[in-house]
């Protein structure tokens, strides 16, 4: 149990540090949405969920972290 949150920590201020990259919310969006699939899915396989299911998961919260962050 200790693992599996850590990994969700790990990927939580992964998104967030790199999520705010971009200059623009639609570039911070795309790339964290691309970041957050690729972690999703890896996650998801670890985990049991599903690599497509953690895949989607992760980009729809990648792409609502790099939509809501500012480049500064």
């Amino acid at each position: 149990m200790l693992r599996r949150l850590s990994i969700w920590v790990v990927l939580a201020a992964s998104l967030t540090t790199l999520a705010g990259c971009g200059n623009t919310a639609g570039s911070r969006a795309l790339t964290g949405g691309a970041i957050g699939a690729g972690g999703g899915a890896i996650i998801g396989g670890a985990t049991g969920l599903g690599a497509g299911t953690g895949a989607l998961i992760g980009a729809g919260a990648g792409a609502l972290t790099g939509a809501a962050t500012t480049h500064h």
